[in-house]
């Protein structure tokens, strides 16, 4: 589904999250109420992660153009055990740009075993892109939707934590999407000063 272009328009304009952004989020948090209503995951779970993981598509120049895509590609670094965990090259370099180590990739940094298992055509344009929002939310969501099934889905704390430190479990790395996620509920549900 689509989320509504009011909506999508006035909490971008309060949160600062960019609107296309925003409307990837709150359209891959709407499929997925549709295909597994039980795993209700939030849009602004969707949010927090896209802060904590490329600043909403914007990491080091990068933006999200009109189609949804982070131009130029938003790369990772490469997991070689420098302070990450050591993942070995799953994909000949073909996701990644990377044939030694994996990276992540795409505005939601997913590494390409990640992206094989749960990539998805977000948008309907035919292509199952990591560098596309639309593509990159929905696939963030079914990854979280598996990680958090047996802990009670996204709808529990206890789920929510299973899914969030399976997509990444770095020390702090839950309370900060938390943090970014909470902000942006916060900002949807702001009183607008001009009433």
């Amino acid at each position: 589904g689509l989320p509504d272009a009011a909506w999508v328009e006035r909490v971008a304009a309060a949160s600062g999250i960019p609107a296309r952004a925003l409307a990837a989020y709150a359209g891959a948090a709407l499929l997925t109420a549709e295909v597994n209503p039980d795993c209700a995951i939030p849009w602004n779970t969707l949010a927090g992660l896209g802060a904590v993981e490329s600043d909403h598509g914007r990491h080091a120049g990068s933006r999200i153009g009109p189609d949804g895509t982070a131009e130029p590609g938003i790369f990772g670094v490469a997991l070689d055990g420098g302070g990450t965990d050591t993942v070995t090259d799953s994909d000949d370099g073909a996701i990644d740009g990377d044939a030694v180590h994996d990276r992540a990739v795409g505005p939601l940094q997913l590494i390409p075993e990640s992206w094989r298992n749960w990539g998805y055509d977000g948008n309907g344009d035919g292509a199952v892109d990591p560098q596309n929002i639309d593509d990159a939310a929905v696939a963030a969501a079914n990854y979280l939707c598996r990680a958090s099934r047996d802990a009670g889905a996204m709808t529990t704390e206890v789920g929510w934590r299973a899914g969030i430190d399976a997509y990444n479990s770095a020390g702090g790395y839950a309370e900060a999407v938390a943090s970014a996620a909470i902000a942006a509920a916060e900002a949807a549900t702001a009183e607008d000063p001009t009433d």
